[in-house]
């Protein structure tokens, strides 16, 4: 490749000295050089090859590698390295056939570049022509260059000795003039550090920030003046004195906002050129201030108790100091707390506020301004500290969480009073509100704590409460506590968030009976902007509460808010007086003087105990308002308290009679009783369910009926005063309760709402279902019929003319059905029987005398169509004077005796039927009937052996 460069170069020089002229002043444009074919021509031999454009591409592609690497490269020793030390004839044409492709390669690399000369030939002539340009140009500049150097010359010749003093002279005055100027200015900077001390006090920062950056100029300006050096360093110390005053000033704007102290400190700080760095200063203090205000209120609190002022308190963590506060200044030291951590949050508040203002007002003046870069670095400082504000929000917020819940964590509220342990949810279920408004947040800290302290108290209160009512229970004499008749919960100062107001119209469950409203119409920063807190004590409802208590004036008869008001005014225990007409209950037999359904349609009966409970619901209820993280939690309890009181009125009136089965239990109040029942069980840890309901376990915690209480003696109908009284509080309890629902439904999780519609069906809803054992319980206890069946046996059913005279057993029968209607008379005088307990007792004491005589009917062994007609009389005259006994119209069970009378006179046909039909008669009775009433042996036998297969079948 050497070789080929070589040879070219050599053609090219060969032809450009042949061109080359002397150099002269003008320049000549040198002709072009022979052209590379020419010279080509010129060393061209006998070994000259083709050209061939084709085999030329290939030839210059065949060329090697090394050829090309640098400009070093030796090509001649590169080749000769090739060459053996020994040759042959072989080796020699070898050789040969080298150099004629070396030849070739050389001859093609010639032809490429002759042609990429011819190409380019353009181009060098005007690149030629412009360096010609060139030179001209220079030799004119030379020109001028020469002529001002000429004049310059002359002008320096023209100028005296005397004018350059003048103007020395006058240089000099300018110098002393400057010298007093600056001389003045220094006097003036030496005396500013007076100034600047007045305008701190005055807390005029952006002047006196104004006034030491103006210094600050001045003696950059005359820094070369030796007395200087100390000013300016005075200077530098009195500007790091402002910035610590400011930033001690923007610490107090933490729990004070003044907004004409702020916007100075902005002003201050943007004179500084620290906006930025100012803000981040100002969340640094907001989060100080949390931790140093809460540990002071607290560590005050801490001292005042313990009356010491020990340095070991100073040195607690706040975790550990909350937990020596004590529960009489908890309330106290938490109300503060809170106002402490509010006024906090305001000011934070407030500090946004103002911001929010200055940037409309800032990007109202830039728009005017319309100055491209003071505008963007404007927009770039709003956008940082509007983000550095709304990202401090959050955590503001949960600095004050973090102490609220570390001091509601430290301290076990459990033994604590009803009224302050609302109080203190009540304060924080407000600061939870206000977290809400501040920055959104769900406070889920705070949630959890007073969850945790709501199971723990509510476990205590509950219990408490279980205790309570057993108590009340056990000391219950089961009077009737006089009431108004449209008597309701909403009678009750627990429910009085239920009644209706003149500014709405539904009912609905509240928040607290004292919790704020604010947020409603305005929000909590609004409403106390300027002064107040959302936690400053409520003031009490003014409004008179409606009085629940029966009388010509309720003033002085209502009951207090205490647990322990069980009590009610002697005036009031009485007979039970009309409200119409101030009478008292009209003597003598029901149905005389008034009709039963207007005797017995009065107010509802109910004692002391159900109130207590009832006032427990609505303590309950509050509490769900406030409690609301374990609202399902409360509503299960106020199912317990109703699963208590249901059993315990079953244990006292109805657990004392024979079978409940017989006494009307259905299968869904026994299951219900025994659920309940099982239940105590596994509150004592037995293995075991009690295989009885009917049967009160012992020892279980359930009361027992106080001694006072007397629940036996026909005098007084076995207690079915104080039975009605117990049974019917239970319904009216029920009633309330059913009322409720929809706002204990409004309140609890949807999860657990199965759970409360599960309870008022099986429970709830079978309340009144208990009337049926406890009256039937008491009128088979109540009247004895045992005799009539006796007397029956010696009437004679097989006599032979029709008798115009009832049969004896029938009056003494009646008797008894006086004497049992004169003691209901004075039961009647004690309390008020209700139509329902009225209807269940005469029910039952007639279907006890309908199967009494028709067991006497079925003692006959023979009987006569005059017989029959002497049972139907019989009867008949039961039936006419039992209407005049009570109000029951149509007496009821009269088919079941009628039936059985009828069944005389059938033929053994039908009789067999009859039998198949009416399987409520006892086998006994229809045995007696069949052999009293067929003749026929081998009928009878067949109707007997039905009468046995349906007896085994029969349940038992």
């Amino acid at each position: 490749m050497v070789e080929i460069v070589f040879l070219l170069t050599a053609n090219f020089a060969s032809g450009a000295k042949e061109d080359i002229s002397p150099v002269s002043d003008t320049p000549s444009v040198p002709s072009p050089p022979s052209t590379p074919v020419e010279v080509v021509a010129k060393t061209k031999d006998e070994r000259e090859f083709p050209n061939d454009p084709t085999t030329e591409a290939e030839v210059i592609a065949s060329i090697e590698e090394y050829y090309f690497r640098d400009d070093t490269f030796d090509s001649s020793k590169y080749e000769l390295e090739k060459i053996p030390d020994l040759l042959d004839q072989i080796q020699l044409s070898t050789i040969d056939e080298d150099r004629n492709r070396l030849r070739r390669q050389l001859q093609a690399v010639t032809k490429k570049m002759s042609d990429v000369i011819l190409e380019n030939q353009a181009s060098y002539s005007k690149e030629l022509r412009r360096v010609t340009e060139l030179q001209e140009c220079l030799e004119n500049a030379s020109i001028i260059c020469r002529d001002g150097r000429s004049e310059l010359h002359t002008s320096m010749q023209g100028f005296t000795v005397a004018s350059l003093g003048i103007m020395a002279k006058h240089k000099k005055k300018l110098q002393l003039l400057n010298l007093l100027k600056s001389l003045h200015t220094i006097k003036t900077l030496q005396r500013t550090d007076i100034r600047l001390r007045e305008m701190l006090e005055e807390e005029d920062y952006p002047g006196a920030i104004q006034l030491c950056l103006e210094c600050q100029s001045a003696v950059v300006t005359f820094r070369h003046y030796s007395c200087i050096s100390e000013l300016s360093s005075k200077l530098q110390d009195t500007l790091e004195m402002i910035e610590e005053q400011l930033d001690k000033a923007l610490a107090k704007t933490c729990t004070d906002f003044d907004i004409k102290h702020y916007e100075k400190l902005q002003a201050a700080y943007r004179l500084l050129g620290k906006t930025e760095t100012a803000m981040d200063q100002l969340h640094m203090h907001f989060t100080s201030s949390i931790h140093n205000i809460a540990f002071q209120i607290v560590l005050g609190y801490v001292q005042l108790v313990t009356g010491s002022t020990d340095s070991r308190f100073q040195k607690m963590q706040f975790k550990d100091l909350c937990s020596h506060v004590d529960l009489e200044t908890y309330i106290p030291c938490l109300a503060d707390l809170c106002k402490a951590l509010w006024e906090v949050m305001k000011s934070y508040y407030k500090t946004m506020d103002w911001h929010q203002k200055q940037s409309m007002i800032d990007e109202n003046t830039s728009s005017e301004e319309a100055d491209g870069e003071d505008s963007i670095g404007s927009s770039i400082n709003m956008l940082y500290i509007k983000q550095k504000l709304e990202h401090g929000l959050t955590r503001i917020w949960q600095d004050v969480q973090q102490k609220v819940k570390l001091y509601l964590q430290a301290t076990d509220l459990s033994s604590v009073k009803y009224d302050d342990f609302i109080y203190v949810l009540d304060l924080v279920n407000r600061l939870i509100d206000i977290g809400k408004e501040f920055c959104g947040s769900a406070s889920e800290g705070l949630h959890e704590s007073i969850r945790t302290q709501s199971l723990s108290y509510f476990k205590n209160y509950h219990n408490s409460r279980m205790e309570e009512l057993r108590m009340f229970m056990e000391n219950e004499g089961w009077e009737v506590c006089p009431v108004k008749s449209n008597f309701t919960v909403l009678n009750l100062h627990e429910f009085r968030f239920l009644r209706p107001t003149s500014n709405t119209k539904d009912s609905q469950v509240p928040n607290s009976p004292s919790s704020p409203t604010l947020g409603s119409v305005r929000g909590f920063f609004e409403k106390f902007s300027e002064k107040g807190s959302p936690f400053d004590k409520q003031l009490e409802d003014d409004n008179e509460e409606t009085g629940i208590l029966n009388g010509p004036s309720d003033e002085g008869m209502g009951f207090d808010d205490s647990d322990d008001e069980d009590e009610v005014p002697e005036e009031l225990k009485q007979d039970f007086i009309d409200e119409q007409t101030g009478e008292g209950p009209q003597r003598g037999r029901f149905g005389k003087k008034k009709n039963m359904e207007t005797m017995y349609s009065k107010g509802p009966t109910l004692c002391n105990t159900t109130i207590k409970v009832l006032r427990l619901y609505g303590k309950y209820m509050q509490m769900i308002s406030v409690l609301k993280p374990i609202a399902f939690d409360v509503v299960l309890c106020m199912s317990e308290l109703f699963d208590y009181y249901l059993f315990s009125i079953y244990s006292f009136f109805a657990s004392d009679v024979s079978d409940g089965a017989a006494l009307g239990l259905n299968s869904k109040l026994w299951t219900t009783l025994k659920r309940i029942s099982d239940n105590i069980s596994q509150q004592l840890k037995s293995s075991g369910t009690m295989a009885n309901p009917m049967q009160v376990p012992e020892n279980t915690g359930f009361p027992r009926v106080s001694p006072i209480v007397q629940l036996s003696g026909i005098d007084h109908i076995h207690g079915l005063a104080e039975r009605i009284v117990g049974t019917e509080s239970l319904v009216f309890l029920a009633e309330q309760l059913e009322f409720l629902q929809p706002h204990l439904e409004a309140v609890i999780p949807s999860s657990k709402k199965p759970f409360l519609l599960q309870f008022y069906s099986q429970t709830v809803s079978v309340a009144s279902e208990l009337r049926r054992p406890v009256y039937r319980g008491v009128a088979s206890r109540s009247i004895n019929l045992e005799r009539i069946p006796q007397m029956m046996m010696t009437v004679r059913w097989d006599i032979k003319d029709i008798m115009s005279q009832h049969s004896m057993y029938v009056d003494h029968m009646l008797q008894i059905f006086y004497e049992f209607n004169t003691r209901l008379e004075g039961v009647s005088r004690r309390v008020r029987i209700p139509a329902e307990a009225y209807k269940i007792i005469w029910e039952h004491v007639i279907k006890l005398a309908n199967r009494n005589m028709v067991e006497g009917f079925s003692n006959a062994k023979k009987c006569s169509n005059e017989g029959r007609a002497l049972m139907q009389l019989d009867f008949q005259q039961f039936l006419q004077k039992l209407e005049s006994i009570t109000q029951l119209r149509p007496i009821p069970d009269k088919e079941f005796v009628e039936a059985y009378i009828k069944a005389f006179y059938l033929n053994e046909v039908d009789m067999e039927n009859w039998v198949k039909e009416h399987k409520e008669y006892t086998a006994k009775q229809l045995t007696g009937l069949i052999n009293c009433a067929v003749a026929t042996k081998r009928t009878r036998n067949r109707i007997l052996n039905v009468i046995e297969e349906f007896e085994k079948s029969r349940p038992r």
